[in-house]
């Protein structure tokens, strides 16, 4: 798999730890992101530069994307100087951007025409689960396909699993998105609770995240909300945006998910208070704003 040339797009908070231990396999890499800033530890290990992801995919045989929001995955893989342009037949396009499976299965299809082969491939476990190689790894696609990417796949994360056709790794995204929005409202919850009763916030969290209320959440982002650091693992404008996908195919189902719905509103209220870019956590911020004692009472 090292003699094969891949390319990847979208260097942020997640993709540049995810592309770098590729880089660090011994893989030849070539890299885009809009903001060349963000690559620039990738360069200096290695990596070559191209100046739009066309460019990249003319030089690679699997490209990976790995970018923010549907319209910026069209974009990279379809738009004029997207991936697909660029691409010859037997090439792999891999999308691990959170992203709509209708598109997911656009993207299939428009490459399919060509000769391309293509996977979606969405991810779970946050800027840790990216530094530390232990991500969830949700593909939708071909099984040949997969079984060929799956050794970089391994490289990335620990749990990988093909959960069917194209659009399926996105499908089971949302599922995921939608438990962690109601994760999200107890851990916030629990520990205003304990803050309000005079608790000490990571005291509280090495009991209860033993328990039965153990999650991720409680014990990553709980423990960043004791220390008050708001900073992105996962932004909140990115988690709306998850949410909303969700909400949208749930409509599509004509299925009622009124958990999602009422958190996803107060996620919107984080962005219109000017928090969209704080990490997911920041939701505490917004729950304690609704329960801040007002001077005199």
């Amino acid at each position: 798999m090292t003699n094969q040339r891949i390319g990847w797009i979208g260097t942020g908070v997640m993709g540049a730890s995810m592309c770098g231990h590729l880089l660090t396999a011994g893989h030849r890499l070539t890299v885009f992101s809009r903001t060349r800033d963000k690559a620039v530890s990738l360069l200096e290990n290695g990596a070559a530069w191209a100046d739009t992801p066309k460019a990249v995919a003319q030089n690679s045989d699997i490209v990976f994307t790995m970018v923010g929001f549907p319209d910026d995955v069209r974009e990279v893989i379809l738009g004029n100087a997207g991936v697909l342009a660029g691409t010859k037949a037997g090439d792999t396009v891999v999308d691990m951007t959170t992203s709509s499976p209708d598109l997911a299965r656009t993207i299939y299809h428009e490459c399919a025409a060509k000769g391309v082969k293509a996977l979606d491939a969405p991810v779970s476990g946050g800027d840790v689960g990216a530094r530390e190689a232990t991500l969830a790894i949700m593909v939708g696609g071909d099984k040949p396909v997969f079984d060929t990417v799956k050794p970089l796949f391994d490289r990335l994360g620990k749990t990988i699993s093909l959960m069917g056709g194209a659009g399926a790794g996105q499908h089971t995204k949302m599922t995921n998105q939608v438990l962690i929005a109601g994760t999200m409202i107890g851990v916030v919850e629990c520990l205003l609770y304990a803050q309000r009763a005079g608790m000490d916030a990571h005291q509280v969290i090495d009991v209860i995240g033993k328990g039965a209320a153990s999650s991720w959440s409680i014990n990553t982002l709980g423990r960043r909300i004791a220390d008050g650091d708001y900073n992105p693992g996962f932004y909140i404008k990115h988690f709306v945006k998850d949410m909303g996908i969700a909400l949208e195919e749930a409509r599509r189902m004509r299925l009622s998910l009124p958990g999602l719905a009422l958190v996803n509103q107060f996620y919107v209220a984080a962005m219109a208070m000017g928090w969209e870019d704080l990490g997911t956590q920041g939701l505490f911020k917004v729950m304690a704003a609704m329960n801040r004692k007002v001077s005199g009472q």
